[in-house]
């Protein structure tokens, strides 16, 4: 027989919340909360991208929050958390400390009312902070792009690895916003119907902020590939003077090579004026002349 709290019309609003779920706790919400096995499944696995799925009595969610241990370390990651909706019951599942959850836990304890406000307004508080906590990761994001563009102007060498860490923590934030936009989308539609006209308009909000950040995601992701292009550019141009002097330089040197060589062969070669000793000078003086000669030349052509 399920307890009262479960039935629909019970005049309480219970929130249970599980920290780090293990295969005991799976047995829990199989024979207490009667979920359905492929969503067990789904909310004891280490990570699920954000959806939301309707069952009979219940709603199925999974969204994403920002893991405040890992931005700290100067890369971007997210903590996975299961919501399980019913009509008089919220539960909560995720591995680990969460923010959003301990704010809310803190907050309900101060203020009791919060809770009266239903399990669909508990859930909107959460998913609202939730969303919340993405705005300093954001901001951090474009610091970052800023700083690099402004090395990149500087001709910096060596920033080609920041830039695919931050392309790789803009993709994964794409990934992970794009479908949790579409998911609170889902909830602002009111496709569900445990979802009332009052909640869909609070979540069109939470959706409206979501969109905001995915669109700066694609900027940021656009910026980066930019300055990426950039710099490659940059070090393409400068690897092309290089190239050019080194260039320059062996044709100069093939010529006077040819002097040294013949000049040095042990068979008999016209004699300059002035007589053995001045040769040395004659030859060098053909050789400044010919290098002087080519110079003016690549001058007038415009390749030097």
């Amino acid at each position: 027989m399920d307890p009262a709290w479960l039935e629909a019309g019970a005049p309480v609003c219970v929130w249970v919340d599980i920290t780090s779920p293990s295969s005991a706790d799976g047995a829990l919400l199989a024979d207490t909360f009667h979920l359905h096995p492929l969503a067990i499944e789904d909310a004891l696995s280490a990570l699920q991208f954000p959806k939301v799925e309707f069952y009979d009595r219940y709603l199925y969610l999974v969204l994403h929050g920002v893991d405040a241990g890992a931005t700290e370390g100067g890369r971007f990651a997210t903590r996975d958390i299961d919501f399980f909706l019913g009509p008089t019951w919220l539960l909560t599942m995720h591995d680990g400390q969460s923010r959003s959850i301990a704010h809310l836990d803190e907050l309900c304890e101060r203020h009791p009312r919060i809770l009266g406000e239903g399990p669909v307004g508990l859930l909107h508080r959460i998913v609202d902070t939730m969303v919340d906590n993405y705005g300093p990761e954001i901001d951090r994001l474009d610091t970052n792009v800023t700083a690099l563009e402004e090395q990149a102007f500087e001709g910096e060498q060596h920033i080609v690895r920041p830039l695919l860490a931050l392309k790789r923590d803009l993709a994964f934030l794409r990934r992970v916003v794009i479908p949790q936009r579409d998911a609170v989308g889902r909830l602002a539609r009111r496709e569900f119907p445990t979802i009332s006209n009052e909640m869909a308009y609070r979540f069109r909000d939470v959706y409206d902020h979501l969109v905001r950040i995915s669109d700066e995601a694609m900027i940021f992701q656009d910026r980066v590939t930019g300055i990426l292009d950039a710099h490659l550019s940059a070090v393409s141009n400068r690897l092309n003077a290089v190239m050019k002097v080194l260039t320059v330089m062996s044709t100069i040197f093939m010529p006077l090579t040819v002097l040294t060589g013949m000049w040095g062969m042990n068979i008999p070669l016209p004699v300059f004026p002035g007589g053995e000793h001045a040769q040395f000078w004659w030859l060098l003086g053909m050789m400044a002349a010919v290098t002087g000669g080519m110079l003016a030349y690549f001058r007038g052509r415009g390749w030097v």
